[in-house]
């Protein structure tokens, strides 16, 4: 007797996954069809159709997986050739121009000071710093840990850069001494978002670049929030711990604190040679970035000689690599940004905004629900390349500070890094912690929503971020 092969237990799956594929693939190809459509006079398409369009196209590009400098590139090139009748050396222009400026110099050096930074020693020397002065207390590894960022932070810029250096030196060592995993993973998430907040910050970089407002201001500006959300994390973490009777180190001598400071001196200098240079006047912001490279250099080879010259090389191609990638990332987002200039869209949201009669206070509900949003699709950079021209308008002439509203936009970014599917630092802590994503992601529940109260303070307490700059002028 002969028996029929059983069906597939489960083939919904497969139909389900092959659904979404057509779906994914199709919805590009229609929003492109129609495009050539409009542009032979098949289909009419007025202004708000063709708006529409232009994140329709960019959102569905996205959607298949194609990365986000890419999606951005083909949405423009795309409805330029099909929808406009911008001349194609205008748009060549723009290209060239739109990156040409001082600024983005900046971009490369903090990313080369920060890479020597994380692997010249700098970061093991404060933490040993941090927890001879609070080592002692209930959690005091973690509690070193949130500190050793926020010290990091003033002189990195970057939140994985901060990730990579504290945690891979300090996971192992809390869990040697009995603290779960999932708990030092989830502080150093997000504490290691510290480092876009305080002193520099690539995405403070490109905010000012995208509005044209000031990079000193913004970085002074981002040094009292900081400050806060550190203090607030340490809080949290604390109680967190003495709940647990998670363990506490020994207490530290003066002797051991003054050791301990004397050894990190030499990275926590750099904090004075930025603001120092940037306030006095000696350097611009620009150029603080180089000076922040070279010093970098010359204390990881020369002082502490924990990075070898031999290994120069590889650092600084690493550098030239994550640099290559943003600015890619931020010249297609600038032709993103003519395309709509050009349509006129950051104008029209801002009457409609002010024809709606947010207010102040509704406008920024609102401007950090669609960062939040955003968040869970594109990394910081590319949020604040296409959303920051689009919004700043409307803050303008609402009355609301530049510097203000790009340090609610870096807080939100903050929080866009800590949560899933696209926040970097869970999976950069993921790697070293060895933990997936979803376990990562419940540790780090009880920071986010730490995260959450902060961003509405920063929002709705303009004077914790203008306070600085006004105190030192640069406002």
């Amino acid at each position: 007797m002969t028996f029929a092969n059983p069906a597939p237990a489960n083939p919904a799956p497969k139909q389900v996954s092959l659904t979404a594929a057509y779906w994914f693939i199709g919805i590009p190809i229609v929003l492109i069809a129609i495009c050539l459509a409009a542009k032979f006079g098949v289909v009419p398409l007025s202004a708000g159709p063709r708006v529409a369009i232009i994140f329709m196209l960019l959102v569905a590009l996205m959607l298949t997986g194609m990365p986000i400098s890419i999606a951005l590139g083909l949405t423009v090139l795309i409805f330029l050739f099909t929808l406009t009748e911008v001349p194609i050396d205008a748009v060549a222009l723009k290209l060239f121009t739109g990156i040409e400026r001082f600024e983005i110099m900046s971009i490369p050096f903090f990313i080369l000071a920060g890479g020597f930074l994380t692997h010249g020693g700098v970061a093991r020397r404060m933490i040993d710093f941090a927890i001879s002065l609070i080592g002692h207390w209930h959690g005091g590894l973690a509690l070193a840990a949130i500190v050793a960022c926020a010290m990091f932070a003033l002189v990195c810029g970057s939140s994985v850069a901060t990730v990579v250096a504290i945690g891979s030196i300090i996971l192992p060592e809390m869990v040697r001494h009995g603290y779960p995993m999932r708990f030092g993973a989830g502080v150093i998430v997000v504490a290691g978002s510290l480092g876009i907040l305080m002193l520099p910050s690539i995405p403070k970089v490109i905010y000012a670049i995208s509005t044209n407002t000031s990079i000193g201001a913004l970085f002074v500006a981002g040094l009292l929030p900081g400050t806060l959300l550190t203090i607030m994390l340490c809080v949290v973490t604390w109680f967190m711990a003495k709940h647990n009777n998670y363990p506490r180190m020994e207490k530290a001598t003066w002797h051991q604190a003054w050791r301990a400071f004397r050894q990190s001196i030499w990275g926590l200098m750099l904090v004075v040679i930025i603001i120092g240079g940037i306030y006095s006047g000696v350097f611009t912001a620009t150029e603080a970035a180089a000076m922040a490279a070279v010093y970098a250099f010359f204390v990881a080879v020369y002082v502490y000689k924990d990075l070898k010259l031999r290994d120069v090389p590889r650092v600084v191609l690493q550098a030239a690599n994550m640099s290559a990638m943003l600015l890619y990332i931020i010249t297609n987002a600038v032709l993103f940004s003519f395309v709509l200039a050009n349509e006129n869209i950051p104008q029209a949201i801002a009457d409609w905004i002010l024809a709606s009669n947010f207010g102040v206070i509704g406008f920024l509900l609102l401007v950090n629900v669609l960062l939040l949003i955003a968040g869970n699709f594109m990394e910081p950079s590319s949020i604040i390349l296409i959303m920051a021209p689009m919004l700043f308008p409307a803050a303008k002439r609402l009355g609301i500070d530049p510097v203000h509203f790009g340090i609610v936009i870096d807080v939100n970014m903050e929080v866009g890094l800590c949560h899933p599917p696209v926040g970097l630092n869970l999976y950069v802590a993921s790697t070293i912690a060895r933990l997936g994503i979803t376990d990562l992601t419940m540790a780090v529940l009880p920071w986010l929503g730490t995260m959450f109260i902060f961003l509405i303070i920063v929002t709705y307490w303009p004077e914790l971020t203008l306070f600085l700059p006004r105190v030192l002028g640069m406002l």
